[in-house]
């Protein structure tokens, strides 16, 4: 008989029934994560590279994919394995409240940026749409997120996984089918997986496309889900663990094809459609140049994406920020509350009239800074045995880890060095 148990900070789940449970139900939390690779910050980076470099910047794409897959199941197997998901376990270790009280305060940031470039690209989406001013385009998005969580804290990590997979299957849609309508030049395709920059301006749009690739409120996420779905109760069931890290590796495998694809075919559409064409430098941009270059349904389309992109991801990212709050301040936020506060930002932002494609890129800026934060952490835990036990890393995959960890975090320097030296 399955049980159901409750605990702070923690979603009512049914504890996994044994191997007669379809392999099936063991999906889905990658695929929640993984929307975190779909962001309005996304669009914006692999829009902008596509049309400014053509297919210069493919590799950057397929490399930050590979590395996401390495990073997120490494996220997923510490959730699965000790029951805690990565602010807990780092909370635990701090021996100071300072130190956890310092660290928590950078990670709330890059959450609140994440917020912020969510909210904003839901906006622009409802704006291109509907004509719905930006202000009340952020009302809308933050209203749709809190139900989106009201789903999550009521129904469970389930219901809430079938409506963000549902919402992903629109971002593919929406930005997919132009694709097909304006097909790439496969030479130029092949041709771009060759590692190479064209100045320093190819560098920074690489390291953009990177840092809105792997950001750090996916892989606090993603430790939280893998628990809250398969760990519910924090006790440990090491028979299933073996099993439930081969099926994590499938979930994750299908989550980033997703992910990689969606942001390729951005990539391709603009090089395809867009590259040399003034204007394509922001979304709304992009949005006008597909519809005299292609059509307004692919235009419409996008636009479509963009609005399911920025919905799903901010309800992801609320999620992750209160996970946030709970592991690492030990104290409770209901994730409704904290939709409420990490909307403000958003709010004040598009009521002061600042340009929406301009905050998209200070967000991902923000984000840079926490990235060597989350993924230090994650690969030392994940390696050591006294937390992992028999399920700790092999050596090939910790020095993979590492390597992954250098070239992320040296790209997210060159990053913030261009930003602030106009280099």
């Amino acid at each position: 008989m399955s049980k159901t148990a409750t605990s702070p900070g923690r979603v009512s789940a049914p504890a996994p029934r044994r191997p007669g449970r379809r392999a099936a139900w063991l999906l889905g939390p990658a695929l929640v994560a993984g929307v975190a690779y779909l962001d309005p910050g996304n669009v914006a980076s692999n829009m902008t590279a596509g049309a400014r470099y053509g297919y210069l910047l493919v590799w950057v794409v397929v490399i930050g994919n590979v590395m996401a897959w390495l990073i997120q199941y490494l996220s997923a197997k510490l959730g699965i394995v000790t029951g805690r998901s990565l602010p807990e376990a780092l909370g635990d270790r701090f021996r100071t409240t300072v130190a956890r009280r310092a660290y928590w305060l950078q990670a709330e940031l890059v959450a609140m940026a994440t917020d912020v470039a969510e909210v904003i690209g839901g906006a622009v989406a409802l704006w291109l749409l509907f004509g719905v001013p930006l202000l009340w385009g952020g009302v809308i998005t933050g209203a749709v997120s809190i139900v989106l969580l009201l789903i999550q804290s009521r129904r469970g990590a389930r219901s809430f996984e079938f409506v963000i997979i549902g919402l992903v299957l629109i971002i593919a849609l929406g930005f997919t089918y132009g694709v097909f309508l304006a097909p790439p030049d496969p030479a130029g395709v092949v041709a771009g997986l060759v590692p190479r920059f064209e100045g320093s301006d190819s560098v920074l749009l690489a390291a953009s496309i990177l840092g809105a690739t792997i950001m750090p409120h996916a892989i606090y996420a993603h430790s939280a889900l893998a628990r809250d779905r398969f760990r519910p109760t924090g006790l440990p069931l090491e028979d299933d663990t073996p099993r439930l890290l081969r099926a994590t590796k499938w979930d994750v495998t299908i989550a980033m094809a997703i992910a990689g694809t969606v942001n390729l075919c951005i990539l391709l559409l603009a090089a395809a459609s867009l590259a040399g064409v003034p204007g394509t430098d922001s979304l709304e941009g992009a949005h006008a140049a597909l519809e005299a270059g292609i059509g307004p349904v692919v235009a419409t389309l996008f636009a479509v994406g963009l609005l399911a992109s920025g919905l799903a991801s901010t309800a992801v990212g609320a999620y992750a920020g209160a996970e946030i709050m709970h592991g690492l301040l030990r104290v409770r936020v209901p994730l409704l509350a904290r939709r409420l506060v990490t909307l403000i930002p958003a709010l004040i932002i598009l009521a002061a009239g600042v340009d929406p494609t301009f905050a998209l890129i200070i967000s991902q800026v923000v984000l840079s800074f926490g990235i060597p934060f989350a993924l230090i952490p994650l690969v030392a835990l994940t390696a050591r045995r006294d937390v992992l036990g028999v399920h700790r890393n092999r050596l090939i995959t910790t020095i993979a880890g590492i390597l992954a960890s250098v070239f992320l975090i040296a790209l997210n320097a060159v990053l913030l060095w261009l930003v602030f030296t106009g280099g």
